[in-house]
Parts: structure tokens; sequence; C-alpha cells
């Protein structure tokens, strides 16, 4: 495995792996408008979005971040493990990843927002692991 910046090149793959993703959570899928155009949304306004590509060249992972108007904080975005590869390392390969760009940008604060309903559990205490709070429901943060 290995985490790229992304490439158009993955998109409809993506898609379709984060689409699998909502599935296997029991959420009807649906496809959020930002990952049609990952260049315009995230790349050209000086964001990243990041890929994790296995052995055969699919997608298997995504994260992402945009930066808040205050140019100090960022949120992230669209953090997703192909469903039959989670607990492995990805997702927190993809964490650290975006973690260590923003950090390197001078931001100070992550924010993010999970989806309401029980089946964000696994987020949630993925995210606890990694150092974030719960500031507001479904809501969480990590300072840097």
């Amino acid at each position: 495995m290995k985490i790229i910046e992304f490439e158009d090149k993955y998109r409809d793959d993506m898609i379709f792996m984060i689409l699998e993703a909502k599935n296997a959570l029991g959420r009807v899928p649906g496809l959020n408008l930002d990952l049609l155009d990952i260049q315009s949304n995230y790349i050209a306004k000086g964001d990243m979005f990041w890929l994790a590509i296995d052995d055969n060249g699919r997608v298997i992972g995504s994260v992402g971040y945009s930066t808040n108007d205050n140019k100090k904080d960022v949120t992230l975005h669209r953090l997703f493990v192909k469903y039959n590869l989670k607990r492995q390392g990805i997702g927190t390969a993809l964490l650290n990843t975006a973690e260590k760009h923003i950090q390197s940008q001078n931001k100070s604060t992550i924010f993010l927002n999970l989806g309401i309903g029980k089946e964000w559990f696994e987020s949630r205490a993925f995210y606890n692991k990694n150092g974030y709070i719960e500031y507001e429901p479904n809501k969480m943060m990590k300072f840097l």
C-alpha cells in the first residue's frame, strides 16, 4: 500500500470505494459532489487530497482537507477506507499523512464532522484513539 496525492485517473475508483464503504455502514450510498472534481474543490484552493492505493493500483482509502476562513484551521474530509480492509492501518496512515502536511502548512487545529447516527461509532473511536476530542455533538477537533 502507498499513499499518493490525488490523481484524476483514480477518481471513479475512489468514488466507487467510498460508495461501497457507505453501503457497508448501512447507509444509503450518496455521492458527495466535491468528489466529482477534487482538483477544483481541493487542490486549486491550496488544499490537499490523498489516496491509499493497493499493489494492484486500486483505491483503498482517501482523505482530504479544506482550509477554514481564518486560514489557521482546517476541516478534514472524506476519510474512508475500503470496507473489507479496515483495521489494517490504512486509515491511520492516511490520517498521519494529512496531519503531517497540515502541520507543515502552519495550521493550528483540525476539525471534522461526524455523521449523525449510531453507524459512526467506529469513526468516533478511531478519531478518539488518534487524539481528537468531541467538542460538540458529532464534531471533533485536534490541536496540532
